[in-house]
């Protein structure tokens, strides 16, 4: 039977909590110093409605803080009113080129601002295995930086052989199946099995990277049996209910289906459009390069170099990891040596 662990890692500037399925990073959680608190799923505002679009059904409204939210409206729930002061629940969260989805709550009075925040990292963490214990410490970290390689990646090998391809778009996320050099004792078995595994593996992935959305799998081989690759799919994709819809395999040997979009793509934050790691990403790695010599050497003295983007990024999130280890560690907008991103050295 497969079981879900949690791991929580407390680095400098972010916490990074992640869920295992049988030992594998299903999910990745980041909580990044000063970023998002009153945007996170579940969190509680105060918004006032900048505009209506009567025709859509849709309310725009100001957030504060330069954040936007949309509401949708029916006759049932009514129609907010451009102006008026509304409390509101964040329903999914803002992701790249789209705002927040709210839930309208109820009237309300002031300016815009934040009720409640989002629940926390660890609590969100403990929601997706409620008996499992949080690990913490080296086995965090570790399978913390594995969870970030892999939400980063775009292909993924197959137990069996073969790979998974995941690209996103700005209309789908397309799943590209690949057959490879897998054996078996005919195309059509290798083809079935490749698919079956390739169903599994894309659930895990879609996680990992938090995507949703509509996504096409495109299955290898010909000749599918519809029925077991369902079956597979209803399984692979259960965790992420309420909400999958699945679709029938198409002539064209594809499998459709949409999963809800409720909180913001973790590789969104992590990397830019070109699927390149943000400098606050490489910031915060470049920080726990030094936490790492830092606590291996309690009386030694590192700086960190990497371009000056990087650095800035990382600034802010210095000032408390040198408080945790002696005010010993610094930072130098350079160039590093070897084609690196950044590099420790001594001072």
């Amino acid at each position: 039977m497969s079981q879900r662990g949690i791991f929580l890692d407390v680095g400098p500037g972010e916490k990074r909590g992640v869920v295992t399925l049988s030992g594998r990073p299903e999910r990745l959680l980041l909580e990044r110093e000063g970023v998002g608190a009153g945007e996170g799923l579940g969190a509680r505002l105060v918004g006032r409605v900048r505009a209506v679009d009567a025709a859509a059904g849709l309310a725009f409204v100001d957030l504060g803080n330069g954040r936007e939210g949309v509401l949708n409206f029916t006759k049932e729930t009514g129609r907010p009113v451009q102006g008026a002061a509304m409390e509101v629940e964040v329903r999914a969260e803002a992701r790249r080129g789209k705002t927040a989805t709210l839930r309208a709550l109820g009237t309300a009075e002031g300016p815009p601002r934040i009720l409640a925040a989002a629940p926390g990292l660890e609590a969100r963490l403990q929601a997706f295995a409620p008996d499992a214990e949080i690990r913490l410490g080296a086995a965090a970290r570790a399978m913390a930086d594995l969870a970030q390689d892999e939400a980063m990646a775009s292909d993924f090998p197959l137990p069996g052989g073969g790979q998974i391809w995941i690209e996103p778009t700005r209309a789908l996320t397309a799943v590209d199946v690949d057959l490879g050099g897998r054996a078996a004792d005919s195309p059509k078995k290798a083809a079935r099995a490749a698919n079956l595994e390739a169903l599994a593996e894309a659930a895990r992935t879609l996680r990992l990277k938090g995507l949703g959305g509509l996504v096409v799998v495109d299955l290898v081989g010909r000749a599918h049996d519809p029925a077991a690759l369902l079956a597979a799919a209803r399984t692979a994709f259960a965790p992420d209910n309420p909400g999958v819809a699945l679709g029938a395999v198409s002539r064209f040997g594809t499998l459709e289906l949409t999963i809800p979009r409720r909180a913001r793509p973790v590789v969104e934050d992590l990397a830019d459009e070109s699927g390149a790691a943000t400098p606050l990403t490489l910031g915060l790695a470049l920080l726990r390069a030094l936490e790492r010599e830092a606590l291996a050497d309690p009386g030694g003295r590192f700086v960190g170099v990497a371009p000056a983007p990087l650095v800035e990024a990382a600034r802010a999130a210095l000032v408390t990891l040198n408080g945790r280890v002696g005010a010993r560690l610094d930072l130098r907008a350079e160039a590093p040596r070897g084609g690196t991103p950044f590099e420790v050295v001594r001072a």
